[in-house]
């Protein structure tokens, strides 16, 4: 299945897995590359730079394919030092980079002078006009399905997707509220070049998190988050449990970031993951919890979509009097 996206960035498959904090490890990310995906380490995972370079050294034992790198950019009183993580990647020769957060025109013109390609991360179509404007190669548009922080316009996919491509010229990945085959064609159909997975991702075997809290997703439904941080303007959908449940009541009754910032600590939801303590702390899952029914490797997972996905594809070609 070949599309703008795996031209571009040369892999087999239209699917990347884009950068989680705390998730985004060697094995995981080898394994995606391993089978045909482009997967992203986490930089800010990695406590300093030079653990960093470790990590990519790591991962290249693991997969002789093309992997990237995530750089996460978020207004902190102290920012980590993003200039460092940057020069790592580059002397270290990735040649994909994804950014998120904030303004990334710093990140891209350094990494684009080194010939290194950028997808950036947007949640509104008018955040992918300016990072388009900016140079960067492609674009991931993250809609309201999605965990993390999807923003404050609460537009899903449906009309996100297109949205943003009548307005871009760059290749497009659909991230958020996608696990399985469905999703992808559904993606394509809406002219997307491929997709982004998260959620779907963390349910595999070779994910560093703790088997409870994989279970959990498999568990779970496509109700079981929350959306916390809204009265804050800082949206955040995480899975649901005893800790997000408290913070929705805390902002209800009208507390601010300072009556949370315990609860919500990241170093509680590590432990999370550490532990399998599900309620320990707060942790980044999305909708797609109410898609996810089994915990494959991620070869099983990605072997099985494509084969879905071409089933799906010579379907609606019937249909529409068309050859398979």
């Amino acid at each position: 299945m070949k599309t703008r996206f795996t031209e571009l960035f040369d892999v087999e498959h239209p699917i990347t897995l884009g950068g989680m904090q705390a998730v985004g490890r060697a094995e995981l990310i080898a394994a995606a590359a391993n089978a045909g995906c482009l997967a992203f380490l986490s930089a800010l995972t990695q406590p300093t730079p030079e653990d960093l370079a470790k990590e990519i050294a790591r991962t290249r034992e693991l997969t002789d394919k093309p992997f990237g790198v995530n750089i996460t950019i978020l207004p902190t009183i102290t920012p980590p030092p993003y200039d460092e993580y940057r020069r790592v990647i580059i002397e270290a020769g990735i040649t994909a980079v994804e950014t998120a957060g904030s303004n990334p025109k710093e990140h891209v013109d350094d990494f684009k002078a080194h010939g290194v390609k950028v997808i950036h991360k947007c949640v509104a179509v008018r955040h992918a006009v300016k990072a388009q404007s900016l140079g960067v190669d492609a674009i991931s548009i993250d809609g309201f399905e999605c965990a993390g922080h999807p923003g404050e316009d609460d537009i899903p996919g449906l009309i996100l997707i297109p949205a943003a491509m009548d307005k871009l010229d760059i290749p497009v990945v659909a991230s958020g509220g996608i696990a399985d085959a469905r999703g992808l064609v559904a993606a394509l159909a809406l002219g997307a070049d491929g997709i982004n997975m998260g959620s779907r991702f963390m349910a595999t075997q070779e994910s560093y998190i703790h088997e409870n809290v994989k279970q959990a997703m498999v568990d779970g439904d496509e109700r079981s988050t929350d959306l916390i941080f809204r009265t804050m303007r800082n949206s955040a959908r995480v899975a649901k449990n005893a800790i997000s449940q408290q913070v929705r009541e805390i902002e209800k009754n009208g507390g601010t970031f300072e009556d949370v910032r315990e609860l919500v600590a990241g170093a509680r939801g590590r432990e999370v993951y550490a532990t399998g303590d599900t309620d320990h702390g707060i942790w980044w899952a999305g909708m797609t919890q109410g898609l996810i029914n089994d915990i494959p490797t991620v070869a099983e997972l990605i072997e099985r979509m494509m084969r879905e996905a071409d089933e799906i594809i010579g379907r609606l070609g019937a249909l529409a009097g068309t050859p398979a």
